[in-house]
């Protein structure tokens, strides 16, 4: 059986959820580009995320954001990972729905933590009580990503490839975006 990709899959959740890692599995067996919006985004500014957020504020940022994510969804089919923060504005949700699919990796508040815990590159983290706002960013943002066409619930004791084939299996029931033939 061959599998063709027919929307861009677009990887959303929180800081820590996998989207990168699990993305480029995904990516790497649906034999399609693997794209990323943020580090489009430093590419584009010659600046690291925290720079950007520290120099010129999030919502200079988040308007970059939706014009690489708009850019991103014209090009060819792909597996497309977000920042944390992506899927949160109406208009990237409603981008991200008109143009590809959204997958949300749906990781509980302890394995985010033990992921991005002592990590200096989460900007929204820099605070008195990282775990503290972690817990807030994460309660407050899982209405939004619950709003995704597919829901995949993360597990500690998945590895990337098994994450990969969990979020493949619920792409398969999708024919809109993965459209199955048998092999020539």
């Amino acid at each position: 059986m061959r599998v063709s990709v027919q929307k861009t899959i677009v990887m959303v959740g929180m800081m820590g959820a996998g989207k990168t890692a699990v993305g480029r599995a995904v990516a790497a067996r649906l034999y399609v580009p693997f794209l990323d919006s943020d580090a489009e985004i430093v590419d584009a500014a010659h600046m690291s995320i925290p720079e950007i957020f520290e120099r010129d504020g999030e919502a200079f940022f988040r308007a970059r954001e939706y014009e690489v994510i708009a850019r991103l969804l014209e090009t060819e089919r792909a597996v497309l990972s977000t920042g944390g923060g992506a899927f949160l504005t109406e208009q990237n949700r409603s981008l991200i729905t008109e143009k590809g699919v959204s997958v949300w990796l749906d990781a509980d508040l302890d394995l985010l933590w033990s992921r991005v815990k002592g990590k200096n590159t989460r900007p929204l983290l820099r605070t008195d009580d990282p775990r503290g706002t972690l817990e807030k960013i994460h309660a407050d943002r899982v209405p939004f990503y619950a709003q995704a066409d597919i829901a995949v619930k993360a597990d500690p004791d998945y590895t990337i490839e098994e994450m990969a084939e969990r979020v493949i299996d619920g792409l398969l029931a999708r024919p809109d975006v993965l459209e199955t033939r048998d092999a020539d």
